[in-house]
């Protein structure tokens, strides 16, 4: 299982609230298991990529409570779960059924915090299941991952640093550290998100 993209949180018929993921991480994570013989279940929020991959079967989702769902459904039978979709923390507490009109010079919008995916599946793991989540952080990056990989209870976190150029939301090219359980630290140089994918992969396997 693997989820890719941002989440959209609607707060009237036509906007939202939504973040800078386009999903190409998390794509070529479900193409690189697929082509190491895995059968993959991507669940993916909003994006553009088109995933014509018959080794792969998409479920499209758009909110991060859709995910929530979606993952909680797929993951009791899986064996691997990479967590890379860029989830909202928070979504709006209520929706307008109508557009909201601009009545006022200023306009406030009351969130709540979105339920927590990588930890939900952390907390109902069984031996045998792998689960890598991901960190996308700018300030104390390692610090934060580390505390991440514990607190989650996952097996690996992969960690993007927004102060890497080229690395991040929108860019063809990443740049990741991968933490795991059991102590391994392991930096790599920047590389195309699809070689990138190789490399989270082949620590999968070596975790299996």
């Amino acid at each position: 299982m693997v989820t890719a993209g941002p989440t959209h949180e609607p707060f009237d018929p036509v906007r939202f609230i939504g973040n800078q993921s386009t999903g190409k991480m998390g794509v070529a994570l479900a193409k690189e298991l697929a082509q190491r013989g895995a059968e993959v279940e991507l669940i993916l929020g909003p994006s553009s990529i088109e995933v014509n991959d018959a080794r792969i079967k998409v479920t499209h989702v758009q909110s991060a409570g859709e995910m929530y769902n979606a993952c909680l459904k797929l993951f009791p039978s899986v064996q691997i779960a990479v967590m890379s979709a860029a989830v909202a923390d928070y979504t709006p507490v209520s929706f307008s059924s109508e557009k909201i009109k601009k009545n006022s010079e200023t306009f406030t919008l009351e969130l709540s915090r979105t339920k927590d995916i990588l930890h939900a599946l952390g907390e109902i793991k069984k031996n045998g299941q792998i689960l890598v989540g991901f960190a996308l952080e700018n300030k104390d990056e390692m610090t934060y991952a580390k505390k991440k990989l514990v607190a989650k209870n996952a097996d690996m976190i992969v960690l993007n640093s927004l102060n890497d150029a080229g690395a991040g939301f929108g860019y063809d090219t990443n740049q990741v550290t991968i933490f795991e359980k059991n102590g391994g630290e392991i930096a790599y140089e920047q590389k195309s998100k699809q070689q990138v994918a190789g490399d989270i992969v082949d620590r999968i396997i070596k975790l299996l």
